[in-house]
């Protein structure tokens, strides 16, 4: 349940501020947009080898990874992990996308049995709005305004909430409204995460930016490529939720 919730709690600029003119471990020089760009696709591709692992595997056993049950909780273990051992992102990053990875190609999976297509139509969407997204911020029309910065980061922390109170219901046996109804209030619900999730890529966008102006150390490049692809496969999981729903 958490990881179709995840906030992203790594890109926060205070990160970058505490980190700008420390001494770069490795010595390598400082964070850099270009190599913040290659660690993303570097992790990508992690994402993605792992997910075709998963998605094999459940279509020629017919069914998933014995130990799926609990890639949810190690991988939000590394979430705070990673968010207080930023000088280990390099290490860390890529064990968190390979089990992003195996948790994607299972759900996709299971999910793409039962309506064909869908894992398809859920990667084009989200490389539509990540494209779309980095578009919008490049050109300035959208901007990260603090008024803007405030009311999505409000948003995302009251999605979070709620996702984790209903976590918490659901060892009870209680299911809270929305987040499985494929009624119409489920769908809107829905439709709103997608956005709410969409707009945090543009807070992604600007901290980057913003990071490697400030001289921060190489590391903070694995560092925020790791954010990045946390809310990248927020988006995922949330649009591959609201087709599975459209499609009920």
């Amino acid at each position: 349940m958490s990881l179709f919730s995840s906030n992203n709690p790594t890109l926060k600029e205070e990160a970058f501020v505490s980190a700008a003119g420390t001494e770069d471990i490795a010595g390598a020089g400082v964070m850099t947009l270009q190599g913040t760009i290659a660690k993303s696709a570097i992790l990508f591709a992690v994402v993605v080898a792992f997910a075709l692992f998963s998605w094999e595997f459940l279509q020629f056993v017919g069914e998933p990874l014995p130990f799926m049950i609990g890639l949810p909780v190690v991988g939000l273990g590394l979430v705070f992990l990673i968010s207080f051992k930023k000088h280990l992102a390099a290490y860390i990053a890529p064990v968190y996308c390979a089990i992003q990875g195996l948790f994607l190609g299972t759900i996709s999976g299971i999910l793409e049995i039962a309506y064909p297509g869908i894992a398809n139509q859920a990667m084009l969407l989200t490389f539509t709005v990540f494209g779309g997204m980095l578009l919008l911020y490049s050109t300035r029309v959208i901007r990260a305004t603090e008024r803007f910065k405030s009311i999505i980061m409000t948003a995302t922390l009251g999605i979070f909430a709620y996702y984790m109170i209903a976590l918490v219901l659901g060892f009870f046996g209680i299911e809270v409204a929305l987040i499985h109804s494929s009624g119409m209030a489920g769908i809107i619900f829905s439709l709103l995460v997608v956005v709410i999730a969409a707009m945090n890529l543009i807070l992604d966008f600007d901290t980057i930016e913003h990071g490697s102006q400030m001289g921060a150390p190489k590391y903070m490049e694995w560092y925020a490529a790791f954010g990045l692809m946390v809310t990248l496969i927020w988006l995922y999981l949330e649009i591959l939720r609201l087709l599975s729903k459209l499609r009920r």
